[in-house]
């Protein structure tokens, strides 16, 4: 990997490792989980409205045979994913979830073995079953004497299958729209049943604390918009395997940041099984597909 697509890619690792702890601060200074995934929405579209009209750009319509898909995967991979983990991390750390929705790799393999067809070699299934030993320590690591520790891990859980689905299906569009422009389609396209958290947004918004409103704002500009816009940049300077790589690495950051931001840190449990279901993840995007490509 060349130094700007390391250095592109790190920004951007960095950039999502922190969204995990950055929704944690602002649901503990006073937004609801609606109202914190509205207003990431509101801005993050409004940006991309302003990208796509800039001087310029050129910046193309999605055409009326892509517009149900786009719907259905920003509804299902955008929409679903951040509620999903936006309310699963009421009561789930920002560790946790991240580890957990690192995990979403293994159903996208899963989802292209039986639904795309795609041919699985013996390492990859051995990579699945190690990834779902990972996935379910960190959700036993989860679970205490409340009820709604394991909800929340299933809401993350639920999050990982829709982001899988956004990967496994959103491979046609790529091919004929660049990252950003399908980022934005995919971003308008989930702010709409967001509106459902209208009510009270404004109230919501003076009643939070000022670390809570920052935060807000950051993931609203920076894992939401610029986040895509480096990685594509990143993808577009190195090759797709090694910068790919790169995500292996997120959960970590997401483990720091929210040990210093929030002094949170999981259980011994969790961790283990976060390394895991990692390790699970690479051996079936690595050795999986080495195998598939050899065979």
């Amino acid at each position: 990997m060349n130094t700007r697509a390391f250095i592109l890619a790190s920004i951007t690792v960095i950039i999502w490792g922190s969204t995990f702890p950055a929704i944690r601060a602002g649901l503990h200074g006073g937004y609801t989980a609606g109202h914190l995934v509205l207003i990431r929405y509101l801005i993050a579209s409004g940006l991309f409205a302003i990208y796509a009209l800039l001087p310029g750009v050129k910046f193309r319509l999605p055409k009326k045979e892509d517009l149900l898909r786009i719907l259905l995967l920003g509804w299902v991979g955008i929409s679903i994913y951040h509620i999903g983990v936006t309310f699963g991390e009421q009561t789930v750390s920002a560790g946790t979830a991240g580890m957990l929705v690192a995990s979403a790799p293994i159903f996208t393999a899963l989802i292209a073995v039986f639904v795309l067809k795609e041919r699985l070699g013996a390492a990859g299934w051995i990579g699945l079953a190690i990834g779902f030993i990972g996935i379910a320590l960190v959700s036993i690591g989860t679970t205490g004497p409340s009820q709604s520790i394991s909800k929340g891990a299933f809401l993350i859980l639920m999050a990982a299958v829709a982001t899988s689905v956004l990967f496994a299906f959103q491979k046609p569009l790529l091919r004929r729209y660049s990252s950003i422009e399908l980022t934005a389609y995919f971003s308008w396209a989930a702010t709409i049943p967001f509106l459902l958290f209208l009510p009270g947004l404004f109230h919501g918004i003076q009643q939070a604390s000022v670390e809570a409103n920052l935060s807000a704002i950051y993931i609203g500009i920076f894992p939401t918009a610029i986040g895509y816009v480096t990685w594509a940049l990143a993808l577009s300077a190195g090759k797709a395997g090694s910068v790919t790589s790169m995500l292996y690495i997120e959960p970590v950051v997401v483990l720091i940041v929210a040990w210093i931001w929030l002094k949170e840190w999981p259980s011994t449990l969790t961790i283990l099984g976060g390394i895991i279901a990692i390790s699970g993840v690479i051996v079936v995007n690595v050795l999986g597909k080495k195998r598939k490509a050899t065979a």
